[in-house]
């Protein structure tokens, strides 16, 4: 196979791969969470890291970018958005909206 059809089918492999990976953000509402208490949002996928936010119970259309259960835990924990706030909750508390 000559370089310049390997260089175009790489490029033509690497684009569509690279899309499959960037899926569109989920959204999610938050369950699980007594009435008058709050969801901290974290820093980093961690308990003991800073809370930067806090999100009411049964709120909605938090926008998620991906979940990981690689933490010091081993807990999974999602990357969301809230208002203008993007940080880390606990998976136990989400749901899909």
């Amino acid at each position: 196979m000559p370089v310049t059809r390997f260089l175009a089918l790489f490029v033509l492999v690497s684009t569509f791969s690279h899309t499959a990976v960037q899926a569109a953000p989920e959204t999610y509402r938050v369950v699980g969470v007594n009435r008058g208490d709050f969801l901290n949002m974290r820093e980093r996928p961690d308990a003991d890291a800073p809370s930067i936010g806090q999100i009411p119970p049964n709120a909605r259309k938090l926008r998620g970018f991906g979940c990981t259960d690689d933490t010091p835990s081993g807990q999974a924990w999602c990357r969301v958005k809230y208002g203008n706030t993007v940080g880390w909750v606990r998976h136990t508390f989400l749901r899909y909206d």
